[in-house]
């Protein structure tokens, strides 16, 4: 008998969504007769994972608490490598295109991304797939086909300018989508694909070397042929609350990485930096334009993940990811690190995903974490019963010496959480006055599990070292 799917409830808005992030041919590989050029040793070429494979993984998502999925490209990328980076680096990634009409037959066909689209719907899980507008691979066919030459500057033809839009980023050849004929193109491409798929997103690369008309065409095209729903999130590179706004007026996309985030947490949990300033921090994400979000992540595939910057120490890398999904916003997982996946400075950030003692490549035998992926699934359930942590107003309560202590209340839902975090190596106490939307009710830590006693009209807390409280009304899991 086949065991029926793990099913997650689908977010209700995209404030609500846990959005994890798949570097495709490094997950999990499911069609053994696609591995052209497969070399698991190497770090720059193709490791074998691809839809299929995901597509068997989607419990594993859907347990974890997943209600969105984020997939990098799956067009076909050019056929060989480049050596500029001091050893062979293939387009295992996807970002290095050479015809955007094709699948990748490394990654699978295109009934296979509709298969992982419905199987994961039926989890409860939206698709969103990587989009590349901006450049084509490395010495594509797109430079060497007399049709296409002129769509492209590239450094061979000393074309590539200075500014954001014309600039050729890490020398790709960048098209030049001030063109009708290359943005009807590129856009019948995608839009097409996504149709067909039944995608329900698209995360969008480079965004600041692309103009704000092709943008807001985009967002035309795109809600005529899939829908307003159709969700759009943002690469800006070094985008923040407030550097995104201009892509945010425009309505150019829904939401955008918040690249301030991982530095800001990262320090701040291993003592750099005054607690009321992290603080304000926290704050100050609210500003952000009514009706766009941010989203923020602890790893990536383009810098160090959390856990190697934190040299290893997984205490405060739970602290970390305490932070992120207790904070406003989409919070991005990055494939891997919930098991503890060291993730490293390029290229060690895209290394495999550890699957344990499961046979499943090209990480299989990789030590995984299994306590603190229990710790994640826990925290992604307390985050998503409490729409306060995902839609929430931040109030501080206390910022004295190491201990943080922080309100989020939403009105809309009359739900309210106080999350206390001890970034230092000794216990801190801490009192406030209790929330109104708890009123009489007892008081737990969602975190430990413990009840919180009240002493008149104060909640008096005391935190451990490097440790952290969750704190709820009993009541409160709507």
């Amino acid at each position: 008998m086949v065991a029926a799917p793990v099913t997650v409830q689908p977010h209700e808005r995209w404030d609500d969504a846990i959005l994890y992030f798949v570097v495709l041919d490094r997950f999990a590989d499911g069609d053994p007769a696609n591995n052209q050029g497969v070399d698991r040793a190497a770090k720059g070429t193709f490791h074998g994972g691809d839809l299929r494979g995901l597509r068997g993984q989607l419990d594993e998502l859907a347990g974890l608490g997943v209600t969105a999925l984020w997939i990098t490209p799956v067009v076909a990328n050019i056929p060989g490598f480049v050596t500029g980076a001091g050893f062979p680096d293939w387009g295992y990634h996807g970002y290095w295109a050479d015809d955007f009409y094709a699948m990748d037959r490394r990654f699978g066909d295109e009934a296979e991304l509709k298969a992982l689209v419905d199987d994961a719907h039926a989890r409860g899980i939206k698709v969103l797939l990587d989009v590349v507008y901006n450049h084509a691979g490395y010495d594509s066919a797109y430079t060497k086909d007399p049709r296409y030459r002129g769509w492209l500057r590239t450094e061979g033809l000393g074309t590539c300018g200075q500014d954001d839009i014309t600039s050729c980023v890490s020398g790709l050849p960048d098209f030049k989508t001030e063109l009708p004929e290359v943005r009807d193109y590129l856009l019948k491409a995608q839009i097409d694909r996504a149709k067909r798929a039944g995608l329900d997103g698209f995360r969008l690369d480079t965004v600041k070397h692309v103009t704000h008309d092709f943008w807001q065409e985009h967002r035309r095209r795109v809600d005529a042929e899939l829908g307003e729903d159709f969700f759009l999130i943002g690469e800006v590179w070094g985008g923040d609350a407030q550097s995104l706004d201009p892509w945010f007026a425009g309505g150019e996309m829904d939401a955008g990485f918040d690249f301030s985030f991982q530095g800001n947490a990262l320090a701040w949990v291993q003592g750099r930096g005054r607690t009321i300033a992290f603080d304000r921090y926290l704050k100050s994400r609210e500003k952000v334009r009514e009706g766009y979000l941010l989203s923020p992540y602890l790893s990536s595939h383009d810098v160090p993940g959390a856990l190697f910057q934190l040299g290893g120490d997984r205490a405060l890398f739970r602290l970390a990811a305490i932070l992120q999904l207790t904070a406003r916003g989409v919070p991005t997982i990055y494939y891997g690190e919930e098991v503890g996946r060291p993730g490293g400075d390029w290229p060690e950030n895209r290394s495999d995903m550890p699957w344990g003692d499961r046979k499943i490549q090209p990480g299989a035998g990789k030590p995984r974490d299994e306590a603190l992926r229990a710790d994640y699934q826990k925290l992604i359930a307390i985050r998503r019963a409490h729409k306060a942590l995902s839609r929430g107003l931040h109030t501080s309560l206390s910022s004295d010496g190491d201990l943080l202590v922080f309100l989020r209340r939403d009105e809309a839902s009359g739900d309210a959480v106080v999350v206390a975090v001890n970034r230092g190596t000794a216990p801190a106490t801490a009192g406030f006055a209790p929330p109104a939307e708890w009123g009489t009710e007892a008081v737990e830590d969602a975190w430990s599990g413990e009840s919180i006693p009240r002493s008149g009209d104060r909640i008096e807390i005391t935190v451990a070292p490097r440790e952290a409280r969750i704190l709820t009304a009993s009541r409160k899991t709507t």
